[in-house]
């Protein structure tokens, strides 16, 4: 791109250019909201917050005509750009953005929030700019706009973590500064229907209170906050449950396709009337509290379908009809409502012919968490059929403890590639909890990060220097540290030639591993002990790490302990390949400490709920010989 050199930006703008002559923060008293000011109020808010943070000095919002000492105008402007976009001007006589749209406006300030914390920095060093005056802005005009109108991220909810109000407004704060304008909350059993309260009982569900504070929150930033429930499979922490097994496929368990036995049900029984009479009233309570128009019903995995009690009319009329039948039915009470349905399209899929089929005015979710997913394949296929969809890659940050860098990277890079060539009208990055959702918060910060830059502007994003961009705008890491640690400890998965599909080796030898050792299979003590060497090399600049931001000493500690995870697991398989045996209580007292350590962590940015179940996966039985 013309003219970045030093700027760091996240994402990096369409188009950037220098023009000359620079610019004084703040320059002014004012900051005048020349157009729609109630719609930019937030907007003006933002440039507020940070020429004080940066100068010290205050300026004042001011709307309509201001009399001149005017350091940044904000206004909307159809003609700027195209919808969301922002043309952005320094002059030495001060700032002016142009939005198409108030998001427009919105996103204009972000990039000006960037170019004022990054002013007089270097590509090699951050310095830390708080209270000194900010250094002078060069000339520039940018000129931006969207990939994808929409850039989600969906946050499970369900397995285990319930974040804080506080967790999910600051996360929100950066998710609208990276340009984001969706989110959603992964819901299985974590909203406090008032009419099943056994479900949720123990765990700390977001009540209709905290949906309708955290909607008000997103909508002043750009954000709209999507309801999510799964309605069709994902149910088994309903169906385990006496009052609701009646509605399960298989309420005395299943085997899953990849191996292994559930003791329970998973999935609703299609055709049981009480399956749709559950889920139409879980809708009729959820989204009231919800403004967004859209809804997420999941339908998704469907694994056991078929095999259980509509076997033999899954026999007659094939397993995927079956499954569309339920799905229109669900789509009639979205519709209901006022809502756009939106649906995980992996089943449908398993009968290509049957997309046509699906009804207009619904949004299918195409998901693929590895690299080589083939979205260019799925992606075909919706846009053949006329069928309106999404991109949904992934952060990879679950079950992996810290991620997996360059996978994420290769999975978020293709789902823009791809969804751009097919006509993709939106981007949802995921982030999920299987497994006792593990890694900690800043973990998918990268994933975060690339899945903003990536739907905002792919050719403009495609070399940007992540690392970099963290310690800019996700970590504030004046030292320049975090960044470069968080990709590189998500890359020790890379050492050794064994890899796990959605995983990670050590997640497997620490979490997964039973008596039979299979998760050491094909690994070797020199493939443990380069993954060790790589966890190290990663780690050693942590203590240099300069964060000035209320949860710096947090981060380090998450970071501390996952390490201390992933070393953990590296030493474990080194013993049980020594030894022959899963028991090692030589292990014991690290493990402790590592348990210890994790409920302290989990409690900083989550409630209570869904704790004893990530630590139960810690418990190490085989591991410390039942002293657990």
């Amino acid at each position: 791109m013309e003219g970045q050199g030093q700027w760091v930006l996240l994402p990096t703008p369409r188009k950037m250019a220098r023009t000359g002559g620079e610019f004084a923060p703040p320059g002014g008293r004012f900051v005048r909201l020349a157009s729609e000011p109630l719609a930019i109020r937030q907007a003006g808010l933002c440039v507020q917050a940070a020429l004080q943070q940066a100068t010290g000095q205050r300026v004042e919002l001011v709307a309509g005509e201001s009399g001149g000492n005017v350091a940044v105008t904000l206004a909307v402007d159809s003609e700027a750009a195209r919808p969301q976009g922002y043309v952005l001007e320094v002059k030495p006589s001060g700032v002016l953005i142009r939005g198409h749209d108030a998001a427009g406006v919105f996103y204009g300030v972000q990039t000006l929030v960037q170019l004022i914390r990054t002013a007089g920095t270097d590509t090699n060093s951050f310095r830390n700019r708080l209270s000194v005056p900010a250094a002078r802005l060069p000339g520039l005009r940018i000129e931006d706009w969207p990939d994808f109108p929409a850039r989600g991220v969906m946050l499970d909810i369900s397995r285990d973590k319930v974040p804080t109000l506080a967790t999910l407004y600051a996360l929100v704060d950066l998710l609208a500064e990276w340009k984001i304008n969706q989110l959603q909350l992964y819901t299985e059993h974590t909203f406090a229907y008032r009419a099943h309260p056994e479900v949720w009982a123990e765990a700390s569900p977001m009540t209709g209170e905290d949906i309708l504070a955290l909607d008000a929150y997103c909508r002043t930033r750009c954000v709209e906050l999507v309801p999510n429930q799964n309605s069709f499979a994902h149910m088994e922490r309903w169906v385990k449950l006496e009052r609701y097994r009646p509605l399960a496929e298989a309420p005395d368990g299943f085997d899953y396709p990849w191996g292994g036995r559930s003791d329970c049900g998973f999935t609703l029984c299609p055709g049981d009337p009480r399956s749709l009479e559950l889920v139409r009233g879980l809708f009729d309570e959820l989204l009231p509290h919800f403004s967004s128009k859209l809804f997420n019903v999941g339908c998704d995995e469907t694994f056991e379908l078929g095999v259980g009690r509509s076997k033999a009319v899954c026999a007659k009329r094939g397993k995927e009809r079956v499954y569309l039948d339920f799905l229109l039915k669900i789509h009639r009470l979205v519709k209901a409502h006022g809502r756009t349905m939106q649906f995980w399209g992996d089943i449908i899929l398993h009968k290509p012919e049957l997309i046509r089929e699906l009804p207009k005015g619904l949004i299918a979710l195409e998901w693929g968490y590895e690299a080589d997913h083939p979205f260019d394949q799925d992606g075909r296929l919706f846009h053949n059929a006329g069928v309106p969809f999404y991109v949904c890659p992934g952060t990879s940050s679950w079950n992996t403890i810290a991620g997996r860098t360059a996978n994420a990277l290769g999975n978020l890079r293709s789902a823009s590639a791809n969804g751009l060539k097919h006509g993709a009208i939106g981007y949802l990055n995921t982030d999920w909890g299987d497994s006792g959702h593990l890694q900690y918060l800043p973990i998918s910060y990268l994933g975060f990060a690339a899945g903003a830059a990536y739907s905002w502007c792919l050719a403009s994003n495609e070399r940007l220097d992540f690392p970099a961009a963290l310690d800019r705008h996700a970590f504030h890491d004046c030292a320049g540290v975090m960044g470069r640690l968080a990709y590189d400890l998500g890359n020790a998965y890379l050492a050794g030639k064994k890899k796990v599909g959605n995983s990670t080796v050590l997640f497997h030898i620490l979490v997964l591993m039973g008596a039979d050792l299979k998760a050491l299979e094909g690994v070797s003590r020199a493939e443990l002990e380069a993954k060790l060497a790589a966890i190290d090399k990663a780690l050693a600049p942590l203590e240099r790490a300069r964060m000035p931001r209320p949860d710096a000493a947090l981060i380090l500690d998450e970071f501390r302990n996952a390490a201390a995870m992933m070393r953990l697991a590296c030493r474990y398989g080194i013993a049980c390949l020594e030894s022959g045996s899963p028991l090692c209580p030589g292990l014991a007292p690290e493990l402790r400490r590592i348990r210890g350590e994790h409920r302290r962590l989990w409690l900083a940015r989550n409630r209570p709920g869904g704790l004893q179940d990530s630590v139960r996966r810690l418990e190490g039985k085989l591991m410390v010989g039942g002293a657990g």
